[in-house]
């Protein structure tokens, strides 16, 4: 009995709902048909609605009384069109400039050699600072990139169901290391300001491109002109990124879909455009000029290397007095010899 109650209250239903709106739709079928011209109602309907026009809701949120709203799909024309398009092309074109800029200029030597005496650059803490900063930017640009990009060119090569795993991994990754990223990326700015006011001389770096197009390098204090720029693109582009990944992270706050939507949109060309930078800065470190990963490694540069690259820094050292040290004695490996049988 109960099999069949329910049953009939199923076929009720479907009388109730499915018939009427069939016969709905074959009217309006008929009716544009029949006449030449003549617009369906079905499809006023499908615009009303999505004219965004309020109506009653019991569920407590922000847009919860909106049936359909156009930002979604404008939205998702904007990322997978000009953002991830152009995006590409700029970073692609940043990596290409970097390497025809090593083919043409080679790496930059030290005036002289190293001069075995050494002054302290960075302190343990800004070290610990920019590593634990620098390891997961890396991480929440490889997990950021692979969800703007993954769609297009890791499913094909992976295939749908091991993009949806790995997808899901990352928003995880992306989601919980943004947080510790952010306060990282706060220190950095506090700990980092003074030294990146913008002085007098900075414009003549930027006219002599920085001593890489020239043979001899401009003057600079503790922080060259390129080194400040990248500092206030991180200050700017950087804390864009976090307020806009707060945002994003916690839609609890209250905030509108189109508020999420257009941060998420500006969340992403600011991570494109850092990311850009980032690539010239990790060149100059590592490939472009010798001994610049020593300060930063150890703490401690040559002395050579600073009166090269960071003149004027040097100078007030020495005019406060500042000693250089002797750098730290390479280890020399021994290669122990066999002895030889006595001749007999």
């Amino acid at each position: 009995m109960g099999s069949l109650a329910l049953l009939a209250f199923l076929g009720m239903v479907f009388l109730i709902v499915a018939l009427p709106l069939t016969g709905y739709l074959l009217v309006g079928e008929t009716a544009a048909k029949a006449q030449p011209g003549a617009v369906n109602p079905l499809s006023e309907t499908w615009r009303d609605a999505r004219q965004g026009t309020a109506g009653v809701t019991a569920v407590i949120a922000p847009q919860a009384n909106v049936l359909i709203t156009d930002s979604g799909q404008n939205w998702r024309q904007l990322r997978n069109g000009p953002l991830a398009t152009y995006g590409a092309w700029l970073m692609i074109l940043a990596l290409v400039a970097l390497a025809a800029l090593f083919l043409v200029r080679g790496r930059v030597q030290i005036d002289g050699g190293e001069s075995g005496m050494t002054v302290e650059r960075w302190t343990l803490f800004d070290r610990v600072l920019h590593w634990f900063t620098a390891i997961l930017f890396i991480l929440l640009a490889i997990t950021g990139l692979s969800l703007l990009y993954g769609r297009a060119v890791l499913m094909p090569v992976i295939g749908q169901e091991a993009f949806a795993s790995y997808a899901q991994a990352a928003i995880y990754v992306h989601n919980y290391l943004g947080l510790f990223f952010g306060v990282g990326l706060v220190l950095m700015v506090l700990k980092w300001i003074r030294v990146n006011v913008p002085k007098g001389h900075d414009l003549s770096w930027f006219l002599s491109g920085g001593g890489l197009l020239k043979g001899k390098h401009p003057h600079a204090g503790f922080v060259n002109a390129g080194e400040k720029l990248l500092f206030w693109t991180l200050a700017v582009a950087g804390l864009a990124i976090v307020i806009t990944g707060v945002i994003l992270l916690f839609p609890q706050l209250g905030q509108s879909r189109e508020t999420m939507q257009v941060s998420l949109l500006i969340h992403a060309a600011a991570s494109i455009v850092v990311i850009t930078f980032i690539f010239g800065h990790i060149y100059l470190a590592t490939v472009a000029m010798k001994g610049s990963m020593a300060g930063m490694v150890g703490g401690r540069v040559d002395v050579n290397w600073a009166r090269q690259h960071h003149d004027l820094w040097l100078k007030e050292l020495e005019e406060k007095g500042v000693k250089p040290q002797p750098a730290p004695a390479k280890a020399e490996t021994k290669v122990e010899q066999e002895p030889r049988p006595a001749a007999s």
